[in-house]
This record gives structure tokens, sequence and C-alpha cells, in this order.
């Protein structure tokens, strides 16, 4: 056997394999409708019994693996559902010949089959048979699951044939010696008639009959089998067996301990009624005795007297004892090289139990062990799958860095060299996943306070490889904004090298596709948000300059008195204009005059080991809580919130805004704004800048908290009187 399962748990030892394939052309589409629809009979309870059948579905089974029914009786395909497409009665001779053909590849270990036809229609369609079923159309088939149900019970009753075949052998010394395929060619001229072989004999057919019992829904007869089988095995060091006794021990134990099973997936599987009526007759945990129906060994040709075995067996294990026995099991099987798979297999079962158990320590023992189980020669698919479902189990018991280590590598896998079209898309979408288990976020506002979270060095290299997977899908789009990234979150991590590297490849970048502030969408819904470089340039300080002596302004005393304007008709006011003077300075901070300058001083650093140049640097306005970006451009326009219809102040930026820094240099900018219209302006905040650097135009979006610290403390009301007697205030 060569193809794992890595969907196995426990309670899969308790279950029967149906396979369901199409036949001939069949849409995929639909075939996978009446697939969803099939499999949605996964347990049946059995008429006139207390005990449920469940079925374990496959739409693709390789048919190696079903040589080892024997061996372990859940892999053994007992059931095939075949669905496919007739429209004419001249094709149906041809299909019914596909349906035979396709029954002899699982000839050998078939209990029933069904096939299920839609299209056709007439004379043909209308006969009546149990093994074939014909619907006019895929919509058209109410009763698929009914006839899924009378499939199961016909393979129930084959199964308890066979079990109570099994367990009433009156052959005596002739048992039939069971064997798993690498086996064959070892048992060619031994000594049938020796002691030792007849217990290998009775051994492993004591564990076949534990197999049919568990998945009859006989859980109380499964283990005295179990137990039996191991005490036989061992006495003749038969460890391959041995292994499968102690594994069917283990899985009838979880299947007694967890009846919702191991697998992770709520509502997966629902006790039987067998469950309540077993759970009558058994023991309390702890117990060292079982209770069986008297019964149902007493004519078991294997034994001539099982009154004492069952007297012997003990109850199902622990929960302790079920990680004891796995591992025995797991032991036995390493000494095989052909049930590589067999052990791994038995690895991830365990791993799931130990899972519910919260013992996550010895469960990464068992992956470790799995880690390393050689299964010859493996596709990359295969590889992909295992390193896949590696990394889900790991994650399962809470090991994420381990979990997005083997995600890590199946990206890698799906980029390996023997593979002629590397799947670059896959690459990048499972590199994303192991973000998470690095503690990686892609949004830069999670970098900005605290302290680093996360291995840097482990970081820089899985944002190089996004950075690299994005450029092979051919999107440099993602490529340059992965790379704005690190360089923003992981610039106190770069050695001056790679501060250059990093900058040269941004700038190759960019030259092909400019960078932007735009949010990146990725197909799976993940949202990149812009990332602003804030820095680079450092802002060490942020200052208000003060105007010249010459155009400081001053207050001028009223020649009709304090509180008196000379713009009043009046010479005797009740109403003071001194108190509206003070209600008025409540409510307006300041007003910036037309034609007045205001100067704002930065102290800017360069981290960078190199010359660094930014450009077209833009800053924010907020006037009265409204956020106006102030462009690059000679003029612009400006509203009020009080009255949207009220005339519209122009605005303009100095052009000439650009710095040349050098590394570890630290330079002055100032930066002169100027309102040359002919409105006031009110609550004049600097909040933010944008900046391109190499090629890479970014905003900052949240301004620093010294920066608005420093415009508020600094900002203050001064009045002036014009030639024409007019007060006016300003910020300086």
């Amino acid at each position: 056997m060569s193809v794992p399962d890595y969907m196995q748990c426990a309670e899969d030892h308790q279950t029967v394999l149906v396979v369901v394939q199409p036949m001939g052309i069949v849409p995929e589409d639909q075939f996978f409708r009446i697939y969803k629809r099939i499999t949605s009979v996964c347990q049946v309870s059995i008429r006139d019994s207390q005990r449920v059948l469940f079925i374990r579905y496959r739409h693709h089974y390789p048919p190696e693996n079903n040589d080892w029914g024997d061996f372990q009786t859940h892999r053994k395909v007992v059931g095939l559902i075949s669905v496919t497409s007739c429209t004419t009665a001249k094709e149906w001779p041809q299909t019914s010949d596909r349906f035979h053909g396709q029954k002899e590849v699982f000839g050998s270990t078939l209990y029933d089959s069904r096939l299920l036809v839609f299209g056709l229609q007439g004379e043909v369609a209308e006969q009546q048979r149990t093994d074939v079923a014909f619907y006019p159309s895929y919509d058209d088939c109410p009763d698929v699951e009914k006839r899924v149900e009378d499939f199961v019970e016909s393979i129930f009753i084959v199964l308890e044939s066979k079990r109570l075949d099994r367990a009433t052998d009156k052959s005596g010394d002739k048992i039939q010696l069971l064997c798993v395929p690498f086996e064959k060619k070892d048992f060619v001229g031994l000594d049938t008639d020796s002691r030792h072989y007849k217990k290998r004999c009775q051994g492993r057919m004591r564990k076949h009959v534990g197999d049919l019992c568990l998945q009859a829904g006989m859980l109380q007869d499964a283990l005295v089998h179990y137990h039996m089988a191991v005490e036989l095995l061992r006495s003749v060091n038969d460890f391959l067996w041995l292994g499968a006794a102690l594994e069917g021990l283990c899985s009838a134990s979880v299947i007694f301990h967890y009846p919702g099973g191991t697998a992770g997936k709520s509502g997966a599987r629902k006790p039987g009624v067998s469950s309540a009526a077993d759970a009558g007759k058994r023991h309390r945990p702890g117990a060292q005795e079982v209770l069986i129906d008297p019964g149902a060994l007493t004519t078991n040709g294997i034994s001539a007297d099982t009154s004492t075995e069952i007297g012997r067996a003990k109850n199902c294990l622990s929960q302790e004892d079920i990680i004891e026995k796995y591992k025995e099991a797991i032991s036995n099987y390493g000494k095989y090289k052909s049930a590589g798979v067999i052990e791994l297999e038995t690895c991830i079962k365990a791993v799931r139990v130990l899972a519910i158990q919260k013992r996550a320590m010895e469960a990464s023992e068992f992956l470790q062990n799995a880690v390393y189980i050689n299964l010859g020669q493996l596709s990359e698919e295969e590889k992909i799958q295992r390193y896949s479902v590696l990394s889900e189990l790991y994650e399962l018991i809470g090991f994420h860095r381990k979990s997005a280590f083997f995600k890590r590598v199946a990206a890698m896998q799906c980029v390996a060299p023997t593979i002629p079209e590397p799947g670059w898309k896959a690459c990048y979408k499972l590199l994303l996943e192991t973000l998470p288990g690095y503690s990686l976020s892609l949004d830069p506002k999670d970098f900005s306070k605290g302290t680093h979270r996360g291995w840097a060095a482990v970081q820089l290299r899985l944002l190089h490889e996004l950075v690299y997977a994005s450029r092979r899908m051919g999107n440099p789009g993602l490529s340059v904004r992965h790379l704005s990234f690190l360089l923003q979150t992981m610039l106190d991590f770069l050695s001056d090298q790679e501060k250059k590297e990093v900058t040269q490849s941004l700038e190759n970048y960019t030259s092909k596709c400019p960078g932007g502030m735009e949010v990146i969408s990725l197909p799976d819904g993940l949202k990149l948000p812009p990332v602003p470089f804030t820095k680079l340039p450092i802002v060490r300080s942020v200052s208000l300059l003060n105007l010249p002596v010459s155009l400081r302004p001053h207050k001028v005393k009223s020649l009709l008195g304090q509180g008196m304007s000379s713009a009043s008709p009046f010479i005797y006011s009740p109403i003071t204009i001194h108190s509206r003077g003070d209600e008025r300075s409540k409510k307006i901070d300041f007003q910036w005059v037309q034609g007045d300058v205001c100067e704002v001083q930065l102290m800017v650093y360069n981290p960078m080991p190199f010359e660094l140049r930014v450009e077209n640097m833009v800053s924010d306005l907020i006037l009265q809580n409204e956020i106006i970006n102030i462009i690059i451009l000679f003029f612009g326009r400006l509203k009020t919130l009080d009255d949207p219809k009220a005339p519209r102040a122009n605005y303009n930026l100095s052009t000439s805004v650009s710095l040349q820094l050098f590394n570890g240099e630290t330079q002055q900018l100032t930066i002169t704004l100027e309102n040359i219209g002919t409105e006031m302006l009110n609550t004049l905040e600097l909040t933010s800048k944008t900046l391109s650097t190499k090629g890479t135009r970014s905003t900052q979006s949240e301004c620093r908290p010294a920066l608005y610290r420093a415009v508020n403390a600094t900002a203050f009301l001064r009045r002036r009187t014009s030639c024409n007697g007019t007060e006016v205030q300003r910020l300086r």
C-alpha cells in the first residue's frame, strides 16, 4: 500500500467503505451534486436490530489499497455506486457492460453495488431492477437517499453473514492464514502443521473477526476478539498483525470513550442505538471484566473453550492505556518497511485522540515520528498533501509556529523544480496562511505600537518569499506592496547591505508598476491596506517659526474706549461690544489672514545608508473636522462645513518641497503655507504627509502625537487692526 489516507481517524475502523465513481461522460458539477446527496447517508439504523452501520465514502480509491482488506477490514471496498448519463436505449447495452467492468476492479471484495442512470426514459427505464435505478434527469431524482439506505442494508446483511461464518468457523486446526500482499512469498514452504503456525492463523483470524464485529456494531464482541488476538499474536512474535490487533483494540476503546468521534467535525458522527444498548452491558471504565452474550462465541471453532478467554478479557482500555497501546502498535509497524503507510496513519489517529485529551506534547512526539516515516517515492502532489496535513495537525494541538513551518514547506513544494508547471498561485495562497503562525500581519498599523512580536529573521524570509511568489504570479503590484511593507515594518532589523538590496529591488519594481495608496483586494477576500513610509525620513521634531518682527501682529487700543469699535454707528449701546467680542473669541479659534505666511520647521533624519531623496511631500489640512488634501498643485479649493454654499477659499503650498539626506544626516525642513483667498480659514492643523521614495508614492495616514502637540501648543490667537480699522485674527 503506497497511498496513505490522511483523513483517517480511529472511528473509521467501525465503518464500511463505499466507492462512488462517475462512469462515462458525467458533468463534474452534476456528479458532485449527486455525490453530496449520497454521502448524506452516513449511518443507517438497521431494521429489526438495535445496531447502526456507519459508511465511509470515497470518490477515488487506489485499487492496491484494497489488497489490505484482510489486514484491516475498513480498508476493503465493500460497496460500489456508479453514476452515469444515458440518453437513448441504444446506449444502454454499452453502459451496462461498463458497469460490469467497473465492478471487476473491486470484484473480489464487493458485497453489493448500484448503478444510477440519468437521462434514460422509455421501456428500458421501466425495468424493475434492484441494482439499477433510472432517473429522467439530475434534477428529477427524489429517492436517491432512500435507494442508498436500501443499498446499505443489503451490505449489512452480507457483512453479518460473513461475521457469523468467521466466528463459527468449524475448520478446527485448518484455519486459513490471512496475509498482507508482501507476506505471501514469505510463507511458501512453511510447515503448516506446527503449533507456531496454527497459533499465527488463530491470532490473525481472531483479529479479523474483531474487525467484522466492530463494523457490524458489536463493540463488546470486538473487544473480546481483539484481546484474545493480542495474546495469541504476542506469543508467536507476529509483530505486524500484533500491531493491527492493538490498533483495533485502541479504535474500539476510542469509540467507547468518544462516541462523537475524533475527526474534529462537529456533528459528523452521532451515537447510534447500539451504543446505548452496549452501555448497559458494559462495566464502567476501569472495570477488569467484560460481560457479553454467553452464546455469542460458544460455537466458535477457533478455540474449544472460550469461556475462560472471556473471563480473562479486560474491558476497553482507559484513556491513558489507549496511547500506550498506540505506541506499541506503531513500534511493531516500524519493523516492516512495507507497512509505512499503516504506521503513518496510526500516528495521525493517535494525534487526533491526544488532541481531544489536550496532551499536546505527547501528540507532537507522534507527529515528529510521522515526519520521518519513509513512504518511498511520493509524487509532488502527495508531498504537498502530506505537509499540509501535518500543518493542520500541528494547528490542532496548538503548535502554531510548527504548523506554519510545514505549511511553508508545502508552499515551496508547489513550485519544486521537478514540477513542469509550478503552481505559484497555490504557493502564494499557502504562504499567506502561514502569516498568523509567525505572528505576522500585513497591516502596518499593527506595528505602530508595542514591541515587535515573532522572529524577525523568519518574517523577513517569509516576506521575501511573498514578493518573489507574487512576481512569478505576474502581479508586480503585489510585489511593490509587500516590499514597501517589508521596508516600513522591518527597517530596524535590516543590515546596511539588506537596506540597499531592498530599496534597489523596490526601485526596479516601481519602474514597471508604480506603487499607490489604494487597498489591494485578493481573490480569497484578503485586503492589503496601503503602506505609508513614516520612517523615511524620520521626523524628530516639529516647531512653528516666528514671523519677522515687522510682520508680527499687535493689539491696538481703541480710541473710542475699551470694548467699543469705531465701526459702530451708536455713541452708546447697553450691550457692550466687549462681551460680544469675548463670546466671539470662544467660538473662533483663529483666522488666517489673506497674504499672511505660516512656517513649520521639521527636524528629519535619514536612517538609510545611502542618499535619500524625498519628493512630492503633501500635507493634509483639517478645516472644522473636514480633511482636505493639499496636493502638490499651485491652487486648490476649500469649503467650510458651516455653509456648504459659501464661497470657497484658495490655498497654496510651497511647490519646492524636496529633501536630500545622506546616511545619518539630519536637516531642517521648512514648509510655508500661504492663504491667497478672500475667506478666512478656521481650525488649521497639520496632520500628515505624502512622500515618494524610490518611485513609491506613500501617504502617512496618521501623524505622530508629537506633531499634534506641537501644532496645538504653539497655535495662539493674536489681533491686529488693518488700515480700515477691521479687527482680524491669524495663526502664527
